[in-house]
């Protein structure tokens, strides 16, 4: 497993919170924010994590990194 993947589980099951990349868009962080609840009812169901997606898809968020 990457080691990216292992850090999201750990921080998951210790009740913290992975940073927002710099270069993410606030839009596709806050999905994420809705996958990484720790508790599973808690969590995005996977219909609304599709709609989403579908939305993004449709309207890609814009993104300046004025820090870069």
């Amino acid at each position: 497993m990457p080691a990216m993947a292992l850090q999201a589980i750990e921080c998951i099951t210790q009740g913290r919170e992975l940073e927002r990349p710099r270069t993410c868009p606030k839009e596709v962080y806050l999905l994420m924010q809705g996958c990484w609840q720790r508790e599973p009812q808690q969590r995005m169901v996977i219909k609304d994590i599709h709609s989403r997606l579908l939305e993004l898809v449709k309207n890609p968020p814009i993104y300046l990194d004025i820090l870069g």
